[in-house]
């Protein structure tokens, strides 16, 4: 179900005439975009499947950043797009030439992280008279890693995200999503042919309850673990959700870095970790963040459960902090957690923060708790 709030846009977008492409290119500051991409490559997201992807791959809906436009650019099929392009449809014959009311392409799309989408993202950047008339989001969640064929079984009951909805060309189509489950696959619909540059599926991460539990130890904070960024003093040059992403840093913007301060202060990220959970060790990686990294940095944790006083306690007093390191840390304990802070003084960045340790047994029966309401 959609959010009639949301800004539209439908119509061509005008020819491109030079210079900047992304001049005229329309979009709006959706409130759902801060939330995690659960379609993010990083995560382990994929287009597995589409009828046709004669113009430009299926592949190119699930690249960072924005699309590219080179308007020199062709190849023997004709102009080489960043994103994901079908043929024209045609109907059957001389007499009845154009397509039909169903007649539609469709890709198929594995979630990098199963989860509760907010909100999706189509965005038909640079096809201005190419992209599809309508689109449609369907969403289905199921278990292990299934084949296109698997998806694509008759008994297989897909809920409608976004109905058949009118598009516009070179703009950012978003939609709000109220759906109340977890879902594993999407299924992208254009009706009926055309190109869309960019996809990103916003939402929270729902984790499977018996993966974590067979893992026992596992990384409490990352975001393919269920973990989230709450809320953080400064996003000027990096999103916080950044230091809870897979895998290391590999360049300076795929960490959190913050302008700099001019006052006595200092900058923070709070995190809500996957349950209530026994932390054990600490990592805080300043990668690739050299004349930019934090100097020092201290982590308190409180304890939202039913068992918890919810008061923020230091544990680990304020540490220096080496640029371009990765520092390890083990508590005394384990100590009891809902939620994290991370202090960094006085700013700059940190790249990755790891929080090691296990569900608590309240914690646990909360997360399959919660799995179960989300239709797990």
């Amino acid at each position: 179900m959609t959010d009639a709030a949301i800004p539209r846009f439908t119509g061509d977008a005008s020819p491109y005439a030079g210079g900047d492409p992304y001049a005229d290119h329309r979009t709006a500051d959706f409130p759902f975009t801060h939330l995690v991409d659960l379609a993010d490559r990083r995560l382990g997201a994929g287009v597995i499947a589409a009828n046709d992807e004669f113009f430009a791959e299926r592949e190119n809906l699930l690249k960072p950043g924005p699309a590219v436009f080179d308007p020199e650019h062709f190849g023997h099929k004709g102009k080489i797009m960043d994103g994901w392009e079908t043929r024209r449809r045609r109907g059957v014959g001389a007499a009845e030439p154009h397509p039909t009311a169903d007649d539609h392409d469709w890709a198929l799309v594995r979630l990098g992280a199963p989860g509760v989408i907010r909100g999706i993202v189509l965005d038909t950047a640079h096809f201005r008279g190419n992209y599809p008339q309508a689109v449609s989001v369907e969403a289905v969640a199921l278990p292990g890693s299934p084949s296109p064929e698997d998806l694509l079984a008759p008994d297989v009951k897909w809920t409608t995200l976004v109905p058949r909805t009118a598009v516009g060309g070179h703009a950012a189509n978003g939609f709000a999503v109220d759906a109340e489950q977890r879902f594993t696959h999407l299924r992208i619909n254009q009706h009926p042919d055309g190109g869309i540059a960019r996809l990103r599926v916003h939402g929270e991460v729902a984790p499977d309850p018996a993966w974590l539990g067979a893992l026992g130890t596992f990384d409490l904070a990352a975001l393919e673990n269920g973990g989230l960024v709450e809320d953080a003093s400064d996003r000027f040059y990096s999103p916080a959700t950044n230091t809870i992403q897979p895998g290391r840093s590999r360049k300076m913007d795929d960490g959190w870095e913050t302008r700099r301060r001019r006052d006595k202060g200092n900058d923070w990220i709070s995190y809500r970790l996957a349950a209530q959970s026994g932390i054990r060790a600490v990592e805080i990686d300043t990668a690739y963040l050299k004349g930019n990294s934090a100097g020092w940095a201290s982590l308190s944790v409180r304890d939202a459960g039913n068992a918890g006083d919810g008061d923020w306690a230091e544990v680990l007093p304020r540490t220096r902090l080496q640029p371009d390191t990765n520092h390890r840390f083990v508590l005394d304990g384990a100590v009891r957690a809902t939620h994290v802070r991370i202090d960094i003084f006085p700013d700059g960045g940190i790249s990755r923060l790891r929080l090691f340790g296990s569900l608590t047994d309240e914690g646990a029966a909360a997360l399959a708790a919660r799995h179960r309401e989300l239709g797990g």
